[in-house]
C-alpha cells in the first residue's frame, strides 16, 4: 500500500449477543438478590458445539419433526404413527433407555427421524449423541488395517459403543460375512450392556427364521440370528411403510413432497 493511503479493508468483528455484550454472563433478580447467570447465548453455543460433534450428515442437517410430512395423500398410516411414537420417544428421554428399530423399504423417512430425534434429545436434553452411517463404519475399520493409517480398530469402535445415543444408519447394508457379524456383536452388545439408547434404521424386515411370503434376506440373515435376538432386547420395533421420496422429486425443484 502506497504511503498516505488509507486501506478500505475492514476485519469484520464477530456480532456480540445484544443480551451479555459478548461477557456469557447476564445479572438477574433472584429473592431480592442480584446473581449472575450464564446468558442464553452461551446455551446455544454448547447445543451448536454437540450437533457438531454429533456428525449428523448435511443432507440430514434439516431434518425435524415438524417438516416430517406423514400426512400426504396416499400416505400410509404407519408414516403418523412412526412420527409420534418417535417424537414421545425423544420427549421422554431420558427416562426411556430403550431404543428404536426403524424398519422400511428405501426412502420412507426413516433416517429422517431418526435424525429429528437425536437433534431433539441434544438441544431440548441436552444430552450428546454420535450419527453412525453402518457402512462407513465398517469401511473405517476395515481401512484401520492399514499399517499406513493411524487410527486403530478400537479407536474408531470406542466412541460408538460409548456414545449416550446412537444412530446406526442403514443396519445390514453390507454383504454379510463372520466379521462384518462379529463388529455388530461387539457394538451392540457393548450398548446393550451399558443400556445406552440407541436408534437403528434398516431397510431389512424382522422376521423370524421360517416365516412365510417369498424368501428375501430379513435382518436377521445380515447380521446374525443371535444379534437380531438382542436387537429385539435392546430396541423397540417401528415398521415404516411407504413409497419411496426420491421417486416423486421434481428435478427443476429438488424439494421433494415428502421429506425422507
Amino acid at each position: 500500500m502506497v504511503q498516505g493511503e488509507r486501506s478500505t479493508s475492514t476485519v469484520q468483528q464477530p456480532v456480540e449477543c445484544p443480551k451479555c455484550d459478548g461477557v456469557g454472563l447476564v445479572r438477574v433478580e433472584v429473592k431480592g438478590h442480584w446473581v449472575s447467570k450464564a446468558c442464553e447465548c452461551q446455551d446455544a453455543k454448547r447445543i451448536a458445539a454437540v450437533l457438531s460433534k454429533a456428525k449428523i450428515p448435511d443432507r440430514y442437517a434439516h431434518c425435524t419433526f415438524a417438516n416430517f410430512k406423514a400426512n400426504y395423500p396416499g400416505a400410509d398410516k404407519s408414516l403418523l404413527a412412526a412420527h409420534m411414537l418417535m417424537r414421545m420417544f425423544a420427549e421422554k428421554y431420558p427416562m426411556e433407555t430403550r431404543g428404536i428399530l426403524l424398519t422400511g423399504s428405501i426412502g420412507c423417512g426413516k433416517t429422517h427421524l431418526a435424525a429429528s430425534a437425536l437433534k431433539w434429545i441434544i438441544e431440548e436434553r441436552g444430552a450428546k449423541g454420535v450419527f453412525c452411517d453402518y457402512r462407513e463404519l465398517l469401511r473405517s475399520i476395515q481401512n484401520s488395517y492399514n499399517p499406513q493409517v493411524s487410527a486403530t480398530e478400537m479407536e474408531i469402535l470406542t466412541p460408538i459403543m460409548n456414545a449416550e445415543v446412537l444412530i446406526l444408519d442403514d443396519l445390514g447394508a453390507i454383504r454379510p460375512s463372520e466379521w462384518v457379524w462379529d463388529t455388530v456383536s461387539l457394538v451392540l452388545n457393548a450398548r446393550y450392556n451399558a443400556v445406552r439408547t440407541t436408534i437403528i434404521t434398516t431397510n431389512y424386515a424382522v422376521l423370524p427364521p421360517g416365516a412365510g411370503g417369498m424368501k428375501e434376506d430379513t435382518l436377521g440373515d445380515r447380521i446374525g440370528e443371535r444379534m437380531r435376538s438382542r436387537l429385539l432386547e435392546l430396541c423397540r420395533v417401528v415398521e415404516m411403510k411407504g413409497v419411496d421420496y426420491r421417486a416423486g422429486l421434481d428435478r427443476k425443484n429438488p424439494s421433494p413432497t415428502r421429506v425422507k
